[in-house]
């Protein structure tokens, strides 16, 4: 399998087709995200003291898709290679897309009118910047809140039917497509979680964030499984899943600890009564190692979809350089603030647990 499976014979030029595949997929999460059952669960207090009411119905949205399609597959209504067969138009037109959304999202933010932490318009002045950072914290359009979560999966199962399609499916594919699909559910059985993470309660949303969401992640991380010729060892497959599982385990076990941390600060770590600086701040279990160990398990889990590639090629391993060029850079975006925010409290912390990401390391 090679570069020419996603990009084989498709136009940039976008067509009808290709723009009603996006709207009807866009069109699903819309509906599902507003409509299908879920836990209502409360976000972190925002500057204000509010709090934004999340519906985590992500996994039945998820389900029920994954049903509708295999459904229209199986009918013969459509094809499970239309995703991998339309790679270059699609990006085209979800790219259009996210400059329009970015520039919808810009317009009405600059007029809004609302004081609240959630909807209060953060303008400087610069429309670059404005634009590409968002002036509002979780802006809606027609009452859908746009937290949008990309089309990863369904692009890998399209790309995996193409290799199915052509005979060329081996161990490397398989482990590959394994951790995603682990990565992705996981995601969603765990979305309460993600209300507390800094992309809900710190970042904006403008073109950076809704480009990154529907166009970055979806296409461009998708260059592992472009590249996923190499006959992997079983000695090389079992160290890939070992790296997987330590990276997944301090991710997930990192963010719930968090997590739990924000909604019941005496619940213990690790069997022992947590350490907590200046009766904000968690200073055990995973965030006694580094103020960011999360960012550890997440390169690892990056690390693990590039490792069934082997080294004939350093195309696979972009996603895990871009990933930790991007966190690093957050992580020292997320120092300032959090400096700013804590001032002594947060030095005391810094003290305590001196390690940014790696122990040791850095």
């Amino acid at each position: 399998m090679g570069a020419g499976l996603i990009f084989n014979e498709s136009a940039f030029v976008p067509s009808w087709s290709g723009v009603a595949v996006l709207l009807a997929y866009l069109g699903y999460l819309a509906i599902a995200g507003s409509f299908l059952p879920g836990k209502l669960v409360a976000g972190a207090a925002l500057s204000d003291g509010t709090r934004i009411n999340y519906r985590c119905n992500g996994l039945l949205s998820l389900f029920l898709l994954i049903i509708l399609l295999g459904t229209g597959v199986s009918l013969k209504l459509m094809s499970p290679t239309v995703i991998a067969d339309r790679g270059i138009e699609l990006l085209s037109i979800t790219l259009g897309f996210s400059l329009l959304v970015a520039l919808i999202l810009y317009v009405t933010g600059c007029k809004s009118r609302h004081q609240g932490s959630s909807l209060k318009p953060h303008v400087t002045g610069n429309f670059i910047h404005d634009w590409w950072f968002g002036v509002q914290l979780n802006p809606h359009i027609l009452g859908v809140d746009l937290n949008w979560y990309d089309g990863w999966l369904l692009i890998n199962l399209s790309i995996f039917s193409k290799s199915l399609q052509n005979g060329d499916a081996n161990l490397s594919m398989v482990l590959y497509q394994l951790f995603c699909a682990i990565y992705t559910v996981d995601y969603f059985v765990y979305e309460e979680y993600m209300t507390s993470t800094w992309d809900i309660i710190a970042e904006r949303l403008g073109f950076m964030l809704v480009f990154g969401d529907l166009v970055w992640v979806p296409f461009t991380f998708r260059l592992v499984a472009l590249d996923n010729q190499v006959k992997t060892t079983k000695a090389a497959a079992i160290a890939n899943c070992l790296v997987f599982l330590i990276g997944y385990r301090v991710f997930r076990g990192a963010n719930m600890q968090k997590h739990v941390f924000k909604k019941n600060p005496a619940t213990p770590i690790w069997g022992k009564p947590p350490k907590v600086i200046g009766g904000k701040l968690l200073a055990s279990g995973y965030w006694g190692l580094s103020r960011h160990c999360n960012y550890l398990g997440d390169l690892l889990i990056a690390l693990s979809f590039s490792l069934p590639c082997g080294a004939t090629s350093v195309v696979p391993y972009f996603y895990p350089f871009y990933l930790l060029v991007l966190l690093v850079w957050r992580e020292r975006r997320d120092e300032a603030r959090c400096s700013q925010k804590y001032k002594e409290t947060w030095a005391e912390y810094c003290r305590l647990v001196p390690w940014r990401i790696l122990p040791y390391v850095y």
